[in-house]
């Protein structure tokens, strides 16, 4: 219940921006190297971003290194085949060895009302996973709740429609993708890591059944967007090979490593003058929990995937130096509250690990050098419900976009 009385305070902020904003139809447009393509008249586009940071834990009387680390260096190429054919492509290294493919996708434009998109793209799901490069938020990482509760940066291989429709201020996205793969030959889905093990990343996917993305966005007010999100399928199991549709014995082993998942998600984003406020809330049900944690038993021990997962969080951020005439720089600090739980719920027979519920403070400052550099530094606080006290961390990075 507090979880959605938590979801209530969100919408009732949103609704205040809705009727107290300035109501002209200005359109709020972050950027990310996505659009930056798309919007390009070059025929051949490059672009990127990246962020070496540091990590150091402190207190609790411990004397503990830090990490340095280039965690990650992403490339963007894009090619215009025609005034209405796209192929957008990302390439990502992460701590310099490991090697991905984060995007990959063809993209037709129609009109502005509709385009076809077909490849490894990004699940529309909140804030974070689409505009991930880390310019676009604030603090060092990027907030927990896009790591276990919507594993950012989360894509599979689908297809489907975006567009704008300027009279009603809104943009739109609906897709049909690969879903997240529960079981190779053991679990791949915890209450410890949520679903982020599942994510398949266009690497040799297996599929039986599509799942389904939706994300609508509004942005008829000044300086105001409100975005609600949507996510329903069931896993994919490496189980279903060659199975004969008359052995059900098989087939109910194999029904017993895949679960449904449905996701939902609202968020908002405030920025005018001085002035930036997040705020998230995402909710998330697994069914057969029960039946996979008892199948993917490892040792004797069963799996501990829970029933529900939640998370939220509230940021505000505000520009010390706006309107400043001594600097075009921007120093802005920041707070940010969140809250998730992998195990909000879990299935009968099963106890709730306290270890899975945290609460994170996290405040800094971040101080725009120029567009596409940010100097970052900021101090995490996190909480299990388990422990009387919060460990620490103190962050720092570089971020560049281009």
């Amino acid at each position: 219940m507090k979880y959605w009385k938590s979801l209530t305070l969100i919408m009732a902020i949103s609704l205040t921006f809705v009727f107290t904003a300035q109501a002209q139809n200005a359109e709020y447009s972050p950027v990310n190297t996505v659009s930056n393509l798309l919007k390009s008249d070059q025929r051949i586009t490059f672009g990127g971003y990246g962020q070496i940071d540091y990590n150091q834990p402190f207190g609790n009387n411990t004397l503990q290194n830090g990490n340095l680390d280039v965690h990650r260096l992403v490339l963007m190429f894009g090619y215009r085949f025609s005034d209405k054919l796209s192929l957008v492509s990302e390439i990502e290294v992460e701590h310099v060895q490991e090697v991905y493919i984060e995007q990959a996708f063809l993209n037709y434009s129609f009109a502005h009302y509709l385009q076809v998109r077909a490849g490894l793209m990004l699940v529309p799901m909140g804030i974070i996973n689409e505009y991930h490069e880390p310019t676009n938020y604030h603090g060092v990482e990027r907030p927990l709740i896009d790591s276990y509760i919507v594993p950012t940066t989360w894509r599979e291989i689908g297809i489907g429609f975006t567009g704008i429709i300027p009279e009603a201020s809104m943009r739109y996205q609906a897709y049909l993708m690969n879903g997240f793969s529960s079981y190779n030959g053991a679990a791949r889905l915890s209450g410890k890591n949520g679903l982020r093990k599942g994510r398949q990343k266009g690497a040799e996917s297996i599929i039986l059944k599509p799942s389904l993305a939706f994300r609508a966005e509004y942005y008829g007010l000044l300086g105001l967007n409100l975005g609600l999100s949507a996510y329903a399928g069931q896993t994919q199991s490496s189980l279903y090979k060659s199975l004969s549709r008359d052995d059900q014995t098989a087939i109910a082993r194999a029904d017993s490593s895949v679960v449904s998942v449905k996701m939902l998600g609202v968020d908002v984003r405030y920025q005018r003058k001085a002035l930036e406020i997040r705020g998230q809330f995402y909710h998330t049900w697994i069914s057969n929990a029960l039946e996979y944690n008892v199948f993917t038993a490892s040792n004797g021990v069963y799996n501990d995937l829970g029933s529900t997962m939640v998370g939220y969080y509230a940021e505000v951020a505000y520009n010390l130096f706006y309107g400043a005439k001594f600097t075009k720089t921007e120093l802005i600090p920041f707070v940010r509250y969140s809250v998730y739980n992998t195990q909000a719920s879990v299935a009968e027979g099963f106890i709730e690990n306290e270890d899975y519920q945290k609460e994170v403070i996290t405040g800094g400052i971040d101080w725009k050098v120029v567009s596409g550099v940010v100097l970052k530094a900021d101090v995490q606080l996190i909480k299990p419900k388990s422990s009387e006290g919060y460990s620490q961390a103190f962050d720092a990075g570089i971020a560049i976009w281009f």
